[in-house]
């Protein structure tokens, strides 16, 4: 059987039994949870199905929320989350990335492809890691085009794009509504996306925006400028309204973390219809960067609790970006399972990371991938045998100023190269303060379990 009829074969099974999904009970999504395991030929995602198909089977609050998603988005978003999200990218996505491209061009692509497709920003937040970024239109509608057309070819059908603001370049709808196969994640303020964007939002039915929040009102208010708060409730409303996935997206600081954390906005952002919560944490470039807002070591590790306790309490997903390096086996970046490119072409390892040694323009997205630069930085994960600590940035230093002084990466702004010149000190003393607080955790809580999930699939 060939590899295209295989893939034919297993879509429009996925497809056949998926599409049942607006018609069943908690019951039917745990028999197609299984379909979807048997679908799948590698390991590390039967795990992830199963894990899921647990949660079903207890009643978990992430069921809750499976059937919302069944019930509130409009019937082509859900025929796009379908398709888009768990065919293309999760089933045969994930064959080609992760099978085929090995054997045939001697490498794993990526899951998940960052674009910013410009810099440029209808609010000025300080503290924001876009805000130094040359403020120019950025790419051209032809190249983000051509970058997705690569990205596809190679089994990435999850593009994320951020910014600066994404809703500033109205060209980017022809790119969503082009690229009807891929499934998009938008990183945005909000401020941007009333009735008619919204609408627009769901005949596209492919891409979800994840809205940015400070915190409440007064601490919305405050950072991105008066009236800020009510145009992001007003555009949740717009979203739900119309039947479109979204989610929210918080960056942690020293200030805000509990805040951003606790009940009242889980439960504010749940009645709004959001699905999904991210949660970054502040790191100390862009727009007058500053140590003293990033989180404690011992905040980051209360953020590590809490988000448990929301997983298990809350009918929403939660992700976070740096505590859940367990359950991606560390760093990600570099090509490992994402990389970014910047408004200006720049390819950097990380939406945080601001170096780069190559240019999309001119070169291939194989190409780029394949870089020394990018090679090295893949050759040295996970940075630690603890997934608790899988950041080059903040958490294991040396790494970085090494992979930058050996391939020669250039800072992608003015500015970049503090965090690995003058904040260094700073740095160095965070980077050991909590790596005393996760080796402890790492012992007590993660060591062993991580040790039987290795021995697992070894003989898996």
């Amino acid at each position: 059987m060939t590899t295209g009829f295989k893939q034919f074969t297993k879509a429009q099974a996925a497809r056949t039994i998926l599409g049942l999904v607006p018609h069943v009970s908690v019951e039917n999504l745990i028999r197609a949870s299984h379909f979807a395991e048997k679908l799948t030929r590698v390991e590390r995602d039967r795990e992830a199905i199963r894990a899921l198909r647990e949660l079903f089977e207890r009643r978990h609050p992430a069921t809750m929320m499976a059937k919302e998603v069944i019930e509130r988005l409009s019937p082509n978003v859900q025929r796009k989350i379908i398709s888009n999200l768990f065919v293309n990218a999760f089933l045969i996505g994930t064959d080609k990335r992760e099978i085929e491209m090995p054997k045939e061009e001697g490498f794993k692509p990526p899951m998940l492809l960052v674009i910013s497709p410009t810099m440029r920003c209808n609010l000025l937040c300080p503290g924001c890691y876009a805000g130094e970024y040359q403020q120019h239109e950025g790419l051209s509608t032809e190249l983000v085009d051509r970058i997705i057309r690569e990205a596809k070819a190679m089994g990435t059908y999850f593009i994320t794009m951020s910014g600066g603001e994404v809703f500033m370049r109205p060209d980017m709808f022809d790119i969503w509504e082009e690229h009807s196969d891929v499934f998009f994640q938008l990183y945005t303020n909000g401020t941007l996306i009333d009735k008619e964007v919204a609408a627009r939002l769901e005949r596209c039915g492919n891409v979800a925006p994840m809205i940015s929040l400070e915190g409440m009102k007064q601490e919305t208010d405050a950072r991105r400028g008066a009236g800020t708060f009510d145009r992001v409730m007003e555009a949740m409303d717009n979203l739900r309204e119309t039947g479109v996935m979204f989610g929210a997206s918080f960056t942690e600081t020293r200030h805000n973390m509990e805040l951003i954390a606790s009940d009242e906005m889980m439960d504010l952002l749940v009645g709004k219809g959001a699905l999904v919560a991210w949660y970054f944490q502040y790191i100390p470039i862009g727009r007058e960067p500053h140590t003293e807002l990033m989180p404690t070591p011992q905040q980051r590790d209360w953020l590590r609790r809490r988000v448990l306790e929301i997983r298990e309490t809350k009918a929403i997903f939660v992700g976070d970006f740096w505590n859940d390096g367990y359950y991606v086996e560390g760093c990600i970046a570099g090509g490992r399972e994402y990389i970014h490119i910047n408004a200006n072409g720049d390819v950097e390892p990380c939406v945080f990371c601001h170096f780069a040694v190559d240019n999309i323009r001119g070169k291939t997205l194989k190409d780029v991938l394949n870089s020394d630069f990018m090679k090295g930085i893949r050759s040295h994960q996970p940075y630690r045998e603890n997934y608790l600590t899988p950041c080059m940035l903040i958490d294991e230093p040396d790494v970085l100023r090494e992979v930058v002084a050996k391939y020669h990466a250039h800072p992608t702004h003015e500015g970049a190269e503090t965090l690995v010149t003058d904040l260094k000190a700073e740095i160095d003393r965070y980077a050991r303060e909590y790596r005393a607080i996760a080796d402890d955790v790492w012992e007590r809580e993660y060591k062993e379990k991580n040790a039987r999930r290795v021995e697992s699939a070894r003989y898996s």
